[in-house]
């Protein structure tokens, strides 16, 4: 069995660099906004995901995961909680291998709906803090 250490590597190392990151929006003062440019600093593709569909760090935004018209490795979530099931929802219907949910997002549903549709979960980290980790 994978620990979640195990899961968080194979999410930042094998599954692919195309990032939604789903809250991400041109408020600096959100911690969305820092995250994806340390993901972008490590080679990722940070796809904006937020209602206002706003282009941030040089990347065209969309309202929502689906009407990105390219594919999705892993969706990151800086929503609520008590909204992110229907984030990890979207995500498995769009066809992405992995879901992020970022320190304070829980939902052990969700992760078991997500986990059962066969893509990789995370919840509760942050991969600004975890991508700096691995072996280089």
């Amino acid at each position: 069995m994978d620990t979640e250490t195990d899961t968080v590597r194979r999410i930042l190392t094998e599954t692919g660099d195309t990032w939604a990151v789903v809250g991400l929006s041109n408020n600096e003062r959100r911690a969305a906004h820092g995250v994806a440019a340390v993901l972008q600093r490590f080679g990722k593709r940070v796809v904006p995901v937020h209602p206002k569909a706003e282009t941030v760090h040089g990347e065209r935004g969309y309202a929502s995961l689906a009407e990105i018209p390219f594919p999705v490795d892993v969706v990151d979530v800086f929503v609520n909680s008590a909204l992110a099931g229907a984030v990890a929802d979207e995500a498995v219907a769009i066809g992405a291998k992995a879901v992020w949910f970022q320190l304070g997002v829980v939902d052990e549903a969700a992760r078991e709906r997500t986990r059962a549709a066969g893509l990789d979960m995370v919840m509760d980290r942050c991969p600004a803090i975890e991508i700096p980790r691995l072996p280089s």
